[in-house]
């Protein structure tokens, strides 16, 4: 999956976003109604469409998606 198809299926686990919304370089943590439950969306997110867990920890250190998308990458070649 590319950083394209990635920003895509995420943006889809959020109900409110209107398709198009965000893209690669978007913040994700200033997407409008951000909370913790949408943490644990894209920990799950991740979870079931790559079988890698991210932990707080790595979350907190990333802030966009691409540095989300870049952070699966390496856990993947890991």
């Amino acid at each position: 999956m590319n950083i394209d198809e990635f920003t895509k299926k995420l943006e889809e686990e959020f109900d409110e976003l209107e398709p198009g919304t965000i893209t690669p370089d978007t913040d994700y943590r200033t997407i409008k109604g951000w909370s913790s439950m949408h943490a644990l969306i894209i920990i799950a997110f991740v979870d079931i469409n790559f079988d890698i867990t991210l932990n707080g920890a790595e979350l907190k250190n990333t802030k966009t998606i691409r540095d989300l998308y870049n952070v699966i990458q390496q856990k993947k070649s890991a």
